[in-house]
């Protein structure tokens, strides 16, 4: 089960938090002994997109930890201020330089573990022209069969990777929502 982060101090005026169950609630939250503003721990939202080239998906080598050197789709925290389609489309741009069209949601997968929630977008690419940025040591093209399972980052890009492909395959695509465990 998660275990979040235990809050110490007051986000909005800096005094010790001591955790309750404040009325009309149900779960215990940190409070503050000072202003009682309640100080809610809420899941952090990943967000980006399979971008696909013909019968070819877009994958990233990961310069950074966690996972550095390990392949990745483009993707990355939700910023405040943006879309979950806002968010894909700059990690997109960030991660490949790349240019995409937009599609729709294809995955929403829990990370319960992690205290994540991971949206994947389908995106075309609308040439293959790629500039990685400083996060990514490569970006790729690869049909199924050439996509290094055995290196992909993270289980939430396996599963996408997986269920992109087998869409494909049927010439339809779904969304599709489940936990990784």
């Amino acid at each position: 089960m998660f275990e979040p982060r235990r809050i110490r101090h007051c986000r909005v005026c800096g005094h010790p938090a001591r955790y309750a169950v404040p009325p009309e609630d149900t779960r215990e939250r940190a409070i503050c002994t000072a202003c009682g503003e309640i100080q809610y721990e809420n899941p952090i939202n990943v967000v980006g997109t399979v971008p696909a080239w013909g019968d070819q998906v877009l994958l990233c080598r990961r310069a950074i930890e966690p996972r550095h050197g390990l392949w990745t789709l483009p993707a990355g925290f939700l910023e405040l201020g943006e879309s979950t389609a806002e968010g894909a489309m700059r990690e997109t741009d960030e991660e490949a330089g790349a240019r995409i069209e937009l599609g729709a949601l294809f995955t929403v997968l829990n990370v319960v573990s992690a205290g994540q929630v991971h949206f994947f977008y389908l995106a075309q690419l609308q040439d293959t022209v790629l500039a990685p940025g400083p996060e990514t040591l490569e970006a790729r093209l690869f049909r199924e069969h050439e996509v290094p399972w055995d290196e992909l980052a993270f289980r939430t890009v396996r599963e996408t990777l997986r269920l992109y492909f087998a869409d494909r395959e049927r010439g339809r695509f779904e969304v599709h929502a489940g936990d990784i465990r």
